[in-house]
Order: C-alpha cells, then structure tokens, then sequence
C-alpha cells in the first residue's frame, strides 16, 4: 500500500465534501461555464501521473472540478432529463458497494448482495403488480440493458432456434414494434441482436402522442402478409421527450392477438406505481412479458440502477445460460444471475435502492414521487397563467411548452434555451415531438424542488423569450 492510500485525512475530506454538497449545490450554477481546453490544461498540468500525490490533496482537487466544470443534475433548477437528486442512503450504498466491492454474479460469492437485491425486487414487482414469487427480475446498468434483455427474451420464447443458432437461422424476418416515441435504445436493439434496422418497425402516434393500437394491429397484419414475424410490441409507460402513457392494456391486447412478445418500456414512468395515487396512471403493465423500470431515473439513486422484470423465467434461462466450471455450481433455493442475464462480473448496483426504501420506507417514498408530480402539475399551471401553450397531457411530472411567439417565428425554442443555459440559473431543453415543430422541455426529477424554483424558471423563461 503505498502512501497515498494510507492517508490519513481523506476520509474526512470526503465526508466533509458528502456533507456539504446536497446542501450547497443550490447555490451554484447549473450549466457550467468552462471550455475543453481549460479542463484539459488544468488536468495536463497537475496530473502527468509522473509521481505520486496523497490521497487528501487529490480528492478536494477534483470535488473542485466537478463542482466547477459539472453540469449540476441534483440542482432543484435543473429541468432536464431524467437525472434525479440523489439520496443520501444511496450515497453511502454506492460508498459501501466500493468498499467491500461484492461480484453478485454467483450467489456464493455474496449471498447478503444477491439476497439483498432480490428483497428489493420482489418490493418493486408487488408494486407493478407482477408475483415476484413467479418472475425472473435482476438489476441492470440502465435501461439500455434491460431493454436489450427484453429483445433476446422475445427472440428466444417466439423463435426459439435464436439461441442456438443465431438471427440467420431465424427463417422469417423477425419484427419489433415501437411508437414514434419511443426510446432510441430500441435501435440500437435491433442493431447489437443482429436484426438490422429495417426489424424496427415504428407505429405512429395518437393525437395524445400515445402509440396508436389501430395503426399497430394495421402494421402488424401488413407485415405478416409480406413475410415478418412479429416477435415483439414495445409500450411507453413515460416517454422521454413528453412523458406520455401508452394505453398499455389496448397494446397488450394487440400483442396477444399476435403472439408476439409484449414489453412495457417503464424505465422513468414505472416508478409511479409505487405511490397510491399515481399507480393508475401504469394500469396494465402487470400483463406485460417484461417490463423495464429505472431506480436511476425517479428513485432518487445514482446512475445506474436499471430493473428487468419477466413472468417467463424459463425463456430468460432459456436465453442466457451458460454452465462455468471455474464458477462453483448452482444449488437449490438460490440463483446464480449470470445464468439468466446478460452480465457476467456483477456490481452491488441494488444496495443503493435498498437503503433509500430502507431510510425512507414505502410511505415516504410514495410521498417524494407526489411531491414531484405536484411540482409538475403546478409547472403547467403557473405556465398557462404566464401565457405560455403546454402541449403534452401527462400525470408524470414533465411538461412540454411552447409560445405563440414562437410560433410566428419571432422566438426559435433553441434561442429560449440557450438564453436559459447561459444565465446558470436553471437548465432546460427542447424537443420534437411531431413533425418539426420544436417545443420546449421541463421535467421535475429532484424532490428537493419547490414552488419558489419553479418561479425562477418562469422569470428566466420570460426574460429568455424577450430576448
């Protein structure tokens, strides 16, 4: 051990540091203000690697960088994607899981991590209103991954040769239906499975910017006239650019009908159904074949904590397995995760949510979620008083703006947004959501924020759109 780890004061620079910052980072900016170059001079001259420097110098110089030169997503002003504030049980889970660094691969490599993640699960699946007793569900890097799972499930359980003998044997051309809102991780799906591109077929929306289930079972019964299989139906439950909710129970209707495997893509919006007041919002994602949910995204954890649920465990081992003679063999009662996933090395990625529902307990974990979808619903309505045109019709909390100004084509929303950005004071994006009208983005994922920032994005969006 050299000298640098033995230090004896970086401990407590970095508990000072875990103290102080949830707190200060109100008061920073949220965009930062600094070039590559400045980065990058700095790094070049203080870090050549050329000898050693102790651990207690080290760690405030780069707190330092990264309350400087960050783009604060815990800030209670930032409005943009789904990057939530983060609590401190998970700061001090992400901490341990460091510490003891666990491989949750094979369960008798940690059988507190593995079982300590699947208690965590089986709390989330309840609440989806899957049987956590009947599912196969584990933690993933993020939603990308899950959704990636959820594809090699379908090919697997509708074609079952896809295991063994890979995309060209498939004989038909396998099909994957997503809406014009859906995440773009699904093309990158279709691309690493070995599908190609022209496998994603994509449905068009309703006017409420859902999938629209008719062009779905019209799409459908088009391509199988040409010669596709559908293998699989993807449905949002919170999409990224408006927070829309597919009509989840008509989608899983069409699914059915098809044989086609159906997925439920809830990696923001499924964190609803662990508050009684939202849960109606997800109603139907309980029929899903697989569902994606993000602990990362409204859970109030650090990235990244994606979840991956299935009813069909024996499609996912079916998928997945692979027997290791340098891992020790599997035993009844107890699940080795490499068996039925696609990770191999695992981190001790559920701690963090497990201590978060710990700390807070269902009860104040529900209340964090309303807090937000309040902010949310008082967002929109502070919007429309000030003049502003609110385009989306969701409960989650995330609203999608315009103004007729911008419509005559006196204001662009890239102008709003960069004004905004520029100032520090509260970060925004916008979004296309049909055809080429831009709009403008706002989603509340911090439960620090309250109505008084709220107001301060109102006055920089007005000052902003006055150019």
């Amino acid at each position: 051990m050299t000298t640098a780890d033995r230090s004896p004061d970086a401990l407590d620079v970095l508990a000072r540091e875990i103290r102080a910052f949830p707190e200060a980072v109100a008061s920073l900016r949220v965009t930062p203000d600094v070039t590559a170059a400045e980065i990058r001079a700095h790094l070049a001259e203080a870090y050549p690697f050329d000898a050693a420097r102790p651990l207690d110098a080290v760690l405030p110089d780069v707190a330092r960088m990264l309350r400087d030169w960050s783009l604060h997503v815990t800030h209670p002003r930032y409005f943009g994607l789904f990057n939530p504030a983060v609590h401190p049980a998970a700061v001090c889970a992400d901490a341990l899981a460091a510490l003891y660094n666990p491989q949750l691969a094979a369960w008798a490599h940690s059988p507190a991590g593995n079982e300590i993640e699947r208690h965590t699960l089986a709390f989330v699946a309840r609440a989806l209103g899957l049987d956590p007793a009947a599912c196969a569900m584990h933690f993933t890097t993020g939603g990308n991954e899950a959704n990636q799972t959820a594809l090699v499930a379908a090919l697997s359980h509708v074609m079952p040769a896809y295991a063994e003998r890979g995309a060209a044997a498939l004989g038909e051309r396998p099909a994957v239906y997503v809406s014009t809102q859906s995440h773009h991780s699904f093309h990158k799906c279709v691309r690493v499975s070995g599908l190609g591109e022209d496998a994603l077929r994509v449905v068009p929306h309703d006017d409420r910017l859902r999938m629209d289930a008719a062009a779905l079972r019209a799409r459908i019964d088009a391509d199988r006239a040409a010669g596709w299989r559908p293998v699989l139906v993807v449905a949002t439950a919170g999409t990224t650019g408006a927070g829309i909710i597919d009509d989840l129970d008509a989608l899983a209707d069409v699914a059915a009908a098809c044989g086609a495997w159906y997925h439920v893509d809830a990696a923001w919006g499924g964190a609803a159904a662990l508050s009684p007041r939202l849960r109606g919002a997800v109603r139907g994602v309980e029929r899903a074949d697989s569902v994606t949910c993000d602990a990362h995204k409204w859970l109030s954890v650090p990235m990244g904590a994606g979840m991956f649920f299935t009813r069909h465990p024996e499609v996912l081992r079916h998928a997945f397995d692979v027997e290791a003679s340098y891992v020790p063999p599997d035993a009844p009662g107890r699940e080795d995760l490499y068996r039925g996933s696609l990770q191999w090395s695992r981190r001790f990625i559920g701690l963090k949510l497990f201590m978060t529902l710990a700390t807070l307990g269902a009860d104040g974990m529900a209340a964090a979620l309303e807090h937000q979808a309040d902010m949310g619903d008082l967002l929109r309505a502070r919007l429309r008083e000030r003049g502003w045109i609110v385009v989306n019709d969701t409960p989650l909390p995330l609203a999608c703006f315009t103004h007729p100004r911008i419509r005559a084509g006196e204001r662009t929303t890239a102008a709003v947004v960069s004004a905004v950005q520029a100032r520090g004071h509260a970060w925004i994006s916008d979004v296309a959501l049909t055809g080429d009208e831009r709009v403008l983005r706002a989603c509340i994922t911090n439960y620090k924020t309250v109505p008084a920032d709220l107001e301060i994005l109102l006055d920089e969006l007005d000052r902003a759109l006055a150019g």
